[in-house]
């Protein structure tokens, strides 16, 4: 609550100019200055321009004015500082709000916004002129980021530009009074964007059991009853997605435990305005949801809607009802909202793109006027040892920055191959990019270029340097070097511990584990070899490999990646039982020639990997349909994690589980299986950071990779760390996995140009 403005007769008049910094525009801080001003009695003025907004304020109560700024700034707003100058007063009378002047951008353009309660009022509500329009907004909620093309952000710069407003529009627009008041994207039925279909056409088609796609925020969404098992395991063939988890929409918050057991803790985060897909345990009965959304997982993805039309859409499926009552009680409906992005192609954003790569996929498509002019997919978000964790961050989070802690030059940093993103730095921020996806396809590589382009335009910057992965193959690389800017490789370990460091303000030098799948080494300063388990040490643009996980054969190298029998026949043979792999795997006819030649094959330090054999040998999966698919689906067996007496060795930083994948070869029983090998993976990465932070010195362990998206595995290796006396960072922020992977390299390279640029002066 704002405190009454203080009586202070005969008080001296004073004159400041204040810069907001931050989150400040297309947030509603200029209506509310300008009302936060009136209740002090102030005069002056407020604008947007480059760098943020700029107030100048005359009169007697700014110190208390200042202190209302900072302590009831509007909901979507974020003041990272408020700079003082001191001017003279001029006697100047009235406040008012002045036009946006441009310049170079230092200002952040808002992430999208769930449509708040008081436009979810206005919708339902007939008396309103925004009665059912599916494009209702305000200042506090609606699309930010994704209709913005460059700062200021000012509706001649965003996907809006083609819609004038009309008289009632115009008239809340420069109300400053109104909750719309320079609300960018405002528009209603008489002047906006219109849905192709109505609500009750498209919640017909989905009650025949049709697919729909539909036009959202961040791009097209593809649309079924999610508990029908006949029309999901359709949209999978369709779709050829065979396996990988679909996310579920339903009502609201009240409908969440009909299909999952969330905690506090997940209810909290699927409400934000971000609204991500949040995962979370799937009930015990699993009955609700057709078997095919989640197949053999123990989590299910859940979104709540965020934009007019998902509420609309769950009101007609629910037959129109009257009042209020309904936006809170438990509905059992629920719908696959899962991204419209055919064979690893882009999310698809615009109506005629998606008639063509969508007909054969969805019976129904459905449109609308308004651009999207920056595709993003839904941010997906888990819980991991009581916290936020992202496993995707994209829509409703980007372009939120990472603070540095300091200024540096501008990189451009370009992330690995798989699981895309982009980071620019500018002065003391880094901004990631949201999630690209894999570099596979021509489409994605497009796609990729544009963001590259979009961000560095929305920020205004031209970077210095570009710093991407050691691997050459990559596509990510092969564009760094086209680019033009010094190019600055870093290490793909070494930038998942400097990410995870960098979030968490931690300087160098800090210990860090990367546990993923695969990144390309590097000995003696050349690249190569096959890493994802391993123990370094990271301090600026320098890094040091401290130990790894004991190698397996890499039997047909990729192909092992995606085939875990392999890697099975990879760890019968570390253990000396490779006669075995062919009446193990009787359905793979090449499984005994391949044991018999695997001395030839190349090797991998990869957890990843070793996940991948632990099924194997469990008989839990031996080919895989989607990355991570047969640890995913490991860890869904899991219960209470259980320790193998002996379980591992370790000698000269060097972790060997030859003797828990010996017990794993022994074991008959699956969940008895996936809960020894989590339960002693657990302790022996303990043991093996242990070793070395007691070496070291150190008492803070970054925990960064893919692997650490597995719950089990990060919540029972923080603890055991917490219990060596040592502080577990995990990423918060950013996904663990390659999705934050720019972020590492960004930092790493900033950090070898300082030098450079110091080393050059020096001997100048």
């Amino acid at each position: 609550m704002l405190s009454a403005p203080p009586k202070e007769p005969g008080a001296p008049v004073s004159r400041e100019r204040l810069r907001l910094r931050g989150v400040v525009q297309g947030v509603g801080m200029r209506p509310f200055v300008f009302g936060l001003a009136e209740r002090f009695g102030l005069a002056g003025s407020v604008r947007n321009d480059a760098e943020g907004v700029l107030i100048e304020a005359e009169g007697s109560a700014i110190e208390a004015f200042v202190a209302a700024l900072r302590e009831n700034a509007p909901p979507l707003a974020r003041i990272d500082a408020v700079e003082r100058t001191v001017l003279v007063p001029t006697g100047e009378r009235g406040f008012a709000i002045v036009a946006s002047v441009g310049g170079r951008a230092a200002t952040l353009v808002p992430a999208d916004a769930a449509t708040c309660t008081a436009c979810l009022d206005e919708l339902f509500d007939p008396a309103s002129r925004f009665h059912l329009y599916p494009f209702v907004n305000c200042t506090h909620c609606g699309p930010r980021y994704t209709i913005t093309r460059r700062v200021p952000y000012d509706r001649p710069n965003t996907a809006m530009a083609g819609f004038a407003m009309c008289p009632a529009c115009a008239a809340a627009y420069e109300n400053p009074r109104d909750r719309r008041f320079h609300a960018e994207p405002v528009a209603c039925p008489v002047c906006g964007p219109q849905l192709s279909h109505s609500a009750g056409e498209i919640a017909a088609a989905i009650r025949a059991g049709r697919i729909v796609a539909l036009k959202g925020i961040g791009g097209f969404h593809l649309m079924c009853d999610a508990t029908d098992e006949a029309v999901v395991a359709e949209l999978r063939r369709r779709k050829r997605r065979d396996a990988k988890p679909f996310a579920v929409m339903v009502a609201n918050a009240a409908s969440l435990a009909l299909f999952a057991a969330p905690g506090a803790a997940h209810l909290a985060l699927a409400e934000t305005p971000a609204r991500p897909i949040v995962l979370m345990p799937l009930r015990g009965d699993g009955e609700r949801l057709a078997p095919s959304v989640a197949p053999s997982l123990a989590q299910v993805g859940l979104v709540l809607p965020y934009a007019p039309v998902h509420h609309l859409l769950f009101h007609a499926l629910l037959g129109c009802p009257d009042g209020r009552a309904w936006r809170e009680a438990p509905h059992p409906v629920a719908l696959v909202a899962t991204s419209a992005n055919p064979g690893g192609e882009p999310l698809v954003v615009d109506d005629a793109d998606a008639r063509r790569r969508l007909a054969g996929i969805a019976d129904l498509i459905v449109g609308h006027g308004r651009p999207i002019v920056v595709r993003a997919d839904d941010s997906v978000m888990t819980v991991i040892d009581g916290a936020p964790a992202f496993v995707r961050r994209a829509r409703g989070v980007v372009p939120d920055p990472v603070d540095l802690g300091r200024d540096g030059p501008c990189v451009l940093a370009l992330g690995a191959h798989l699981k895309a993103t982009v980071c620019v730095t500018r002065g003391r921020e880094a901004f990631v990019s949201q999630h690209v996806g894999d570099l596979d396809t021509a489409e994605t590589v497009t796609f990729y270029r544009e963001t590259i382009a979009h961000l560095t335009a929305i920020l205004d910057v031209t970077p210095e340097g570009v710093a991407c992965d050691l691997h050459p193959d990559y596509r990510s690389t092969r564009l760094a070097e086209e680019l033009g800017p010094p190019v600055v490789r870093v290490q793909h370990h070494a930038a998942h511990v400097a990410a995870v460091a960098a979030e968490h303000g931690v300087p160098g030098p800090v210990l860090g584990v990367a546990l993923d799948g695969h990144g390309i080494g590097e000995t003696d300063g050349q690249p190569g070899g096959n890493w994802g388990g391993e123990l370094i040490e990271v301090d600026g643009a320098g890094w040091r490999r401290l130990g790894h996980l004991a190698p397996l054969a890499l039997p047909g190298g990729d192909r092992a990646a995606r085939e875990p029998w392999r890697m099975a026949v990879a760890a019968l043979a570390a253990i000396g039982r490779a006669g075995e792999a062919a009446c193990r795997f009787p359905a793979v006819t090449i499984a005994g020639a391949l044991a018999a030649r695997i001395d030839g094959a190349p090797v991998t330090t990869s957890l990843g990997r070793l996940f991948d054999a632990a099924a194997g040998l469990l008989g839990v999966r031996t080919h895989q349909a989607h990355e991570g698919q047969a640890a995913m689906e490991l860890e869904a067996l899991c219960g209470a994690p259980r320790t193998l007496a002996h379980g591992f060795v370790l000698a000269d930083g060097v972790l060997d589980f030859a003797p828990l994948l010996a017990a794993l070869a022994d074991c008959d029983d699956a969940r008895a299986g996936a809960a020894l090998f989590h339960g002693t993976l657990i302790a022996g990465l303990g043991a093996w950071i242990g070793e070395a932070a007691q070496a070291r010195d150190h008492r803070t362990v970054a925990l960064g990779g893919g692997c650490l998206m597995n719950r089990v595995l990060a919540e029972g290796l923080a603890a055991d760390l917490r219990g060596r006396g040592l502080v577990p960072l995990l990423a918060r922020k950013l996904p663990p996995n390659d999705g934050g992977l720019s972020l590492g390299q960004a930092v790493m390279a900033r950090a070898a140009m300082a030098s450079a640029s110091a080393a050059a002066g020096g001997s100048q």
